[in-house]
């Protein structure tokens, strides 16, 4: 019998031993209901055991998924870093390597191998830095003793320094080698191809020191080389020289051909200089059309003189260039060391004065410097100083010479001649400041105010008188010619045909088809234009069928000859008659006595013009002498 049941029969037991029925039944429910209640609970107990682990394995698989997903995500980012850090050291500009503290190799990259053609297998991680750089050697990469490198190399990491080395490879190219120590003993080296960094360096070090143009010594390579060879002359007890040059009117190559026909023509000079000289001289290039040379071991001045006139023949042989032949001259000035100068600067001084001598006595020509030319160089400075502002404070007039029809006897026309009157030196004439206005870019302003005054000037004269401006070559070949004369007529109100353009043959010597065509626009417009200073150039027959000009002006020094010069005679007769065929008046210039007057009539000239008739008169007086109520005083 269940215990249980034996305990509920004992409690309902009665006095008498028998049982109540009633009570047992009682307890027996009773025991059931507890029974059930403790199975109710035990199952929700269970049940609670239950869901609570099975949260905790849920939570614990979260877990192991959050932690699965971030060792997955932390391996695919290192791996991704890897990948970047051996992209970044296989596409380095330079050879990577790391070594151990036991000079083993740890890295290598692409780049490395790349320098030294080597194959990975003798780049291995573990390879002894010794049998790396004996394979080197095999294949020609590294020089020296391996073994005494490492040794050096070691010692010097050893005390926490850089080492540095650069070498240069058999085929040319340059690699510099830096080692830089690290905490643990080892060490990172990187090896750069610095070839084209140093080709560069030496490009810029020689751009510092040589004109672009023409590759020849610029000032700065020029002083350096003066410098040492005057020291080494005084160390010898040698002369030498130094040639200052300049080119004798290369502005109007640039102005009427351009700079790139310029820019030829100097080459072009410059080889033919360099021909010139021995190896031990130097021809440098100062700027724009300016050179020098130094000449050294030499015994004499006169070897320089040699020199200087083989420079001036050689310059003047002609150049074809583009297609465009032209001539070129250039003018010299010479400097002797050490009696004209023992520093750099005494002496290219001295050469500069010595070609400013050069250039005023007609250029095309050599000087060697002299003491007194100092005193002359400044008076020359001087003038181009009072010459800039001379324009614009007006100190600038001009003088008219009138021109006499030889059959009507009467004035036709007045050239206009230009005079500066300085303010302390008085009248300067042309021949002293033309010049020097031509070397400073002045002549085509100062050329536009002549064509704009005598404009003005000549509206005050007889209708049926012209006036004559001469046109300079820079002048010709400017663009702004054209609309400058156009304006100086609108302004002043004077009839084209009233204006008579002379030009000479210099005019005509480069770019002769540009200069032509200009001519052809301004007759049309309806002035006159004239060939001055005829026969003293060239080519002058040639200039005369290329473009119908107006007017012939035989050039004085023909008529200075009359009337006894054979020679003379024939020439104003031969030019006089051509221009006759060629229906062109003919102006005998510089007639000055009466015999001069007579021939140059006989020999069939239409025009005169000089101190016979008319000296050259102010804008004042020549006005008066124009009048219409002032009769015409008779020549015969």
């Amino acid at each position: 019998m269940h215990k249980l049941f034996a305990q509920q029969i004992s409690k309902a037991r009665l006095p008498s031993g028998d049982v109540d029925l009633d009570v047992l039944e009682s307890l027996v429910v009773k025991a059931y209901e507890e029974a059930e209640r403790d199975r109710r609970r035990n199952e929700r107990a269970i049940a609670m055991m239950i869901e609570e682990v099975d949260r905790f394995n849920r939570g614990l698989e979260k877990l192991v998924g959050q932690r699965t997903a971030e060792l997955e995500a932390r391996e695919a980012e290192l791996e991704e870093q890897n990948l970047r850090f051996d992209a970044a050291v296989n596409n380095m500009s330079q050879g990577l390597l790391m070594f151990d503290s036991k000079a083993r190799l740890v890295i290598c990259n692409r780049r490395y191998l790349e320098i030294y053609g080597l194959s990975p297998a003798h780049a291995r991680p573990g390879t002894p830095l010794l049998t790396m750089l004996r394979h080197r050697a095999a294949l020609g990469t590294f020089s020296g003793a391996p073994e005494d490198y490492i040794a050096f190399l070691r010692s010097s990491l050893a005390q926490g320094k850089n080492v540095t080395r650069v070498m240069e490879l058999p085929d040319g190219r340059i690699i510099a080698v830096l080692n830089h120590p690290m905490a643990d003993g080892g060490w990172v080296a990187t090896h750069e191809d610095i070839t084209e960094r140093r080709r560069a360096e030496r490009q810029i070090a020689h751009m510092a020191r040589h004109d672009a143009l023409t590759d020849l010594p610029n000032r700065v390579l020029l002083s350096e080389r003066l410098s040492e060879a005057l020291a080494a002359g005084v160390h010898r007890n040698e002369m030498l020289a130094v040639l200052y040059l300049d080119l004798d009117h290369f502005k109007g190559v640039n102005d009427t051909l351009g700079h790139s026909v310029g820019d030829e023509l100097l080459k072009a000079i410059a080889e033919r200089l360099r021909s010139c000289v021995n190896e031990t001289d130097t021809v440098a290039r100062i700027g724009g059309d300016e050179f020098a040379i130094i000449q050294t071991k030499i015994e004499s001045p006169s070897e320089s003189a040699m020199l200087a006139r083989l420079i001036c023949d050689t310059i003047k042989a002609p150049y074809d260039l583009n297609g465009h032949v032209m001539i070129a001259d250039t003018s010299i000035g010479i400097a002797i060391a050490p009696n004209d100068g023992a520093d750099v600067n005494g002496l290219l001084k001295n050469a500069d004065m010595a070609l400013y001598g050069a250039k005023a006595d007609g250029r095309g020509t050599y000087r060697f410097f002299e003491a007194e030319m100092d005193s002359r160089v400044k008076v020359r400075r001087s003038m181009e100083l009072a010459l800039r502002k001379a324009l614009d404070v007006g100190e600038f007039e001009l003088n008219y010479q009138p021109i006499l029809d030889l059959k009507q006897d009467c004035v036709t026309c007045c050239e206009a001649l230009l005079r500066w009157r300085h303010p302390d030196l008085g009248v300067i004439t042309p021949n002293e400041f033309i010049p020097v206005a031509e070397e400073i870019g002045l002549i085509v302003p100062l050329g536009e105010w002549v064509v704009r005054q005598a404009c003005f000037d000549a509206t005050s004269w007889p209708e049926d008188i012209r006036v004559a401006v001469n046109l300079s070559p820079s002048q010709l070949i400017n663009q702004s010619l054209l609309p400058v004369v156009i304006n100086a007529l609108a302004f002043s109100g004077l009839s084209a045909r009233r204006l008579e353009l002379e030009i000479t043959e210099a005019v005509l010597l480069q770019n002769t088809d540009a200069t032509i065509a200009t001519l052809h626009r301004l007759r049309k417009l309806g002035m006159r234009i004239s060939m001055d200073d005829f026969g003293t150039g060239y080519s002058s027959l040639s200039y005369l069928r290329s473009f119908p000009f107006d007017k012939i002006k035989i050039d004085r020094c023909f008529i200075n000859g009359l009337p006894d010069d054979e020679d003379s005679l024939a020439i104003v007769r031969a030019v006089t008659g051509l221009a006759a065929s060629l229906r062109m008046t003919t102006t005998a210039e510089g007639v000055e006595t009466q015999q001069q007057l007579e021939q140059v009539r006989l020999l069939g000239c239409t025009e005169i013009q000089g101190f016979v008739f008319s000296r050259p008169l102010p804008a004042v007086d020549i006005a008066r002498f124009l009048r219409p109520d002032r009769p015409i005083a008779r020549i015969a």
